[in-house]
């Protein structure tokens, strides 16, 4: 039932938002509607329509304890308690897709309000409209769980006290706070494609959401070159996910990957918006990533990989969001295009920010064996298992100390 209330989330939040009128008051509700949904639904069987299920319990639930909070003052306006039980089940049995992505859309651009710090306002969205728990967003952004939750509640109590009303923003508003929706909306996919052969079954709406936001975001900004790369670049990821995990539930390296499995439609459609976005002449890190995902997903198998123009790629957006994490890729795309040893110069800088970062030591055992340090590539490895984030890129890397660890084979004399 985790899935079901994952992928409700983002909906069920904007109409209990608009119902009830504070995010307090709709995290409350949509949590009471989950609780009853543990003992209700295995026992009937689970509702044809979940989202909706949720949305008419919340707000039950929530008018139930605005009644209890206001006994000696007014009752909630008409706009809050529906007339009959019948008005009820028709406003929530009314909720359909277009609707829907209207009141998500609105959620998102709360969250991103301005008086929000931008950290604020993608934490506050990933708890409020994706439901990611509180120790999912502390891992998404590399921080401790305390300091996370502590980040949140400010977050909500800055919203609660600004007052702010649950409206479409002007078309001013809109495109000042365009950028921290886009990050918020490419967050959310990205918690989706992370996600294990075990848990992608149950983050994989997350991806089909932000894709989803992403097509809204580029009907309201269809000159928006970032809004289109931003858009292509979850495309032509999403495309090659059939092709990530093994029958067994291992990662299947790029490298390796069967690219048959990859999805035609999704690439040609992320190909074309890359282009699209590139003929505008105003370049960001979106269209780049974007173009940099189009050249893999064209390329016949590794070897033929145009790993020049990725390098190229990549250095331009390090130059433009020289991150430690963007430095790192572009390091691996370094020593693709003139050798293992140009790809560890690249990284040296980052040894101590990116100390506690599992990729950063598998990137780095690879470059080392690659260069023919093998007792030093070992080290790299295990401390990338150390660090590992799951148990399949746990399996991974002690695929890789195996291969070192065993016996050199010797040349035939």
């Amino acid at each position: 039932m985790d899935a079901a209330f994952r992928a409700a989330s983002p909906a069920a939040m904007a109409a209990l938002l608009r119902g009830l009128g504070t995010l307090d008051r709709a995290e409350d509700a949509f949590q009471e509607a989950c609780l009853r949904a543990l003992t209700h639904w295995p026992e009937r069987g689970s509702p044809h329509d979940p989202t909706s299920w949720l949305v008419r319990v919340g707000r039950n639930a929530g008018i139930d304890r605005l009644r209890r909070h206001a006994r000696e003052a007014r009752l909630p306006t008409e706009h809050l308690v529906p007339a009959t039980p019948d008005e009820e089940d028709r406003r929530a049995d009314a909720l359909d897709q277009t609707g829907l992505g209207d009141d998500v859309l609105r959620l998102l651009f709360i969250c991103c309000h301005p008086d929000l710090a931008p950290a604020h306002q993608i934490a506050l969205a990933l708890r409020v409209v994706c439901g990611l728990s509180v120790p999912e967003i502390a891992r998404v952004f590399l921080m401790g769980e305390a300091a996370m939750e502590q980040r949140i509640t400010r977050a909500k109590r800055r919203v609660a006290q600004a007052g702010l009303p649950f409206e479409t923003p002007a078309p001013r508003e809109r495109q000042a706070r365009l950028s921290a929706v886009s990050a918020m909306v490419y967050l959310i996919f990205t918690e989706g494609h992370s996600a294990s052969a075990q848990e992608s079954g149950r983050k994989a709406p997350l991806c089909m959401e932000a894709i989803r936001l992403g097509r809204l975001l580029a009907t309201l900004f269809p000159e928006e070159p970032e809004v289109l790369g931003l858009l292509a670049l979850m495309l032509l990821h999403e495309a090659r996910a059939p092709a990530r995990f093994s029958a067994e539930g291992s990662i299947i390296l790029l490298e390796d990957q069967d690219r048959s499995l990859w999805n035609p439609v999704a690439i040609a459609e992320g190909t074309a918006l890359t282009n699209r976005a590139f003929r505008m002449h105003r370049p960001g890190p979106y269209q780049l990533q974007a173009a940099i995902a189009a050249l893999h997903a064209r390329a016949p198998d590794v070897d033929r990989t145009d790993w020049a123009q990725i390098e190229q790629l990549y250095g331009v957006l390090a130059d433009m969001e020289p991150t430690p994490v963007v430095i790192l890729n572009h390091a691996v795309a370094l020593s693709r295009a003139k050798g293992p040893a140009e790809g560890l110069a690249r990284i040296v800088p980052l040894a101590q920010v990116l100390a506690g970062y599992f990729p950063y030591h598998a990137a780095r055992g690879h470059l080392l064996e690659r260069s023919g340090a093998r007792e030093e590539a070992y080290a790299a490895y295990a401390r990338s298992l150390d660090l590992a984030p799951s148990a399949a890129e746990a399996a991974q890397v002690r695929l890789y100390m195996d291969r070192l660890a065993a016996p050199t084979p010797v040349s035939p004399q």
